[in-house]
């Protein structure tokens, strides 16, 4: 999870904005590309988990936002020189709370992720760019998605073997409101920012916001350098690489496509959390699932293409 563009997706370009690329992807399809995004941010979601037995999910959360601010503010380096001079503070105020929605979003979902089954937080949690994008429409049968999602959700809140800690659900649900108000907030940022400035700078704000709330939940475990190299590798996995990628498949293939193609998120989240974490989900909780993946993309499917921006 991360960025975000005009509202009209489902989450689909909600991680892709600025204009970094790491790797020479030109050759790669455009379908491959979101799904090596969606493993990476998944499997990096997976590894933090890992780490909440030996930090709290803030430090992990915290270390994960810093690794993509060094990261992003490194490559916009010479645009953030200019970016208080060149800027209004109402253009200033969007990108900050553009950032904030990023690091709110990011410590609901890994509270989430500690409390309920990966695959389980990530379906309810894209209940926001659902929500984005049949308020973005005037389709009447955009309704009829609503509430199958929501009948999802119910499915996910009252079936399967054990209940779910409602804690983790309402911080999913959190989480989920977030990324509805990130997607929002990137469309403002990049209207305001050119290249990946905008971006840059949010992080940073986020990254500060966060940082005072890693340090105070930081034990001893946050000096050890074996788990510091995982929790740069869950930054890499969960933000710069997918940027990257999903960057390169937006430049090759129409935005209602991606989100159609990032509605296999939820889907991809339980393997994941089912592989590296041994979350068995029920098969009432995999029909919920696959409600919220199907009206996801049925939302997504019939959206116009926004028109395209202009190079930076």
């Amino acid at each position: 999870m991360a960025l975000a563009e005009a509202p009209g997706s489902c989450g689909g370009a909600s991680r892709a904005t600025g204009r970094a690329r790491i790797l020479s992807l030109g050759s790669v399809p455009p379908p491959a590309l979101i799904l090596f995004g969606i493993i990476s941010v998944q499997t990096g979601a997976g590894l933090a988990k890992h780490l909440f037995d030996r930090m709290p999910p803030s430090v992990v959360v915290t270390i994960r936002l810093l690794t993509s601010a060094i990261v992003l503010g490194f490559l916009a380096r010479k645009a953030l020189r200019t970016v208080l001079r060149d800027h209004s503070r109402s253009s200033l105020a969007i990108a900050a709370g553009f950032g904030l929605a990023l690091a709110l979003m990011n410590f609901s979902i890994y509270q989430s992720f500690s409390r309920i089954p990966l695959g389980v937080a990530v379906t309810i949690e894209f209940l926001g760019p659902l929500t984005v994008a049949i308020g973005a429409s005037r389709r009447p049968r955009d309704g009829l998605w609503a509430l199958l999602a929501g009948a999802g959700v119910i499915l996910l809140a009252r079936g399967g073997t054990g209940s779910l800690d409602p804690v983790g659900i309402a911080f999913a649900l959190l989480a989920g409101a977030c990324w509805a108000a990130y997607i929002l907030l990137t469309a403002a940022t990049g209207k305001r920012f050119s290249g990946s400035s905008g971006l840059a700078l949010a992080s940073i704000v986020g990254t500060a916001a966060m940082l005072p709330i890693g340090v105070a939940s930081a034990g001893p475990a946050v000096l050890d350098p074996q788990l510091l190299l995982i929790g740069l590798g869950v930054g890499l996995l969960s933000s710069v690489i997918p940027y990257s990628l999903e960057l390169e498949a937006l430049r090759r293939m129409p935005a209602r496509v991606f989100g159609v193609l990032m509605s296999l998120e939820p889907a991809v989240a339980a393997l994941v959390g089912m592989a590296l974490l041994g979350e068995i989900l029920t098969g009432r909780q995999w029909v919920a699932i696959c409600c919220v993946i199907v009206a996801c993309a049925g939302a997504t499917r019939g959206q116009k293409d926004p028109p395209e921006a202009p190079e930076a």
